[in-house]
C-alpha cells in the first residue's frame, strides 16, 4: 500500500466523516431528532415527517459512508492522491448535505 502524500493530514476528514457520522446516527436512531423537532405538539405526526425526513437524509449517509471507506480500503485511491482527496472531501461534503436535510427536514416537520 502507498502513502497517501497531502498537504494536510488525511486523519483530519476522517474524523470529521466519524464526528458528523456520530451525529446523524444518534439525530436519527438514538432519539435526537425526535426530542429536537418533535418535543411539543402532535408528536405522532411529527414523527412520521421526521421519519419520511431521515429516509431521504439517509440516501446522502450512506453515499458518504461509501465515499469514505472506498476512500480508505480501494487499493488504487490509496495510491493517487487526487483520488484520495476527492473521495475523502465528497463524504464529508455529502456527510454535511445528509446533515442539512435532516436539519431543515425537522424545521420543516414541526
Amino acid at each position: 500500500m502507498g502513502r497517501v502524500r497531502l498537504g494536510f493530514s488525511p486523519i483530519i476528514p476522517t474524523v470529521a466523516s466519524f464526528l458528523l457520522a456520530a451525529l446523524w446516527g444518534l439525530s436519527v436512531f438514538a432519539g435526537w431528532g425526535l426530542e429536537a423537532f418533535c418535543a411539543d405538539g402532535d408528536a405522532a405526526a411529527c414523527s412520521r415527517r421526521l421519519d419520511a425526513v431521515s429516509a431521504v437524509s439517509g440516501l446522502f449517509a450512506v453515499l458518504a459512508a461509501c465515499c469514505t471507506v472506498s476512500a480508505w480500503l480501494v487499493p488504487w485511491a490509496r495510491q493517487d492522491p487526487r483520488v484520495f482527496t476527492w473521495l475523502m472531501g465528497a463524504g464529508v461534503a455529502a456527510w454535511i448535505v445528509a446533515e442539512g436535510v435532516l436539519f431543515l427536514g425537522g424545521m420543516l416537520a414541526r
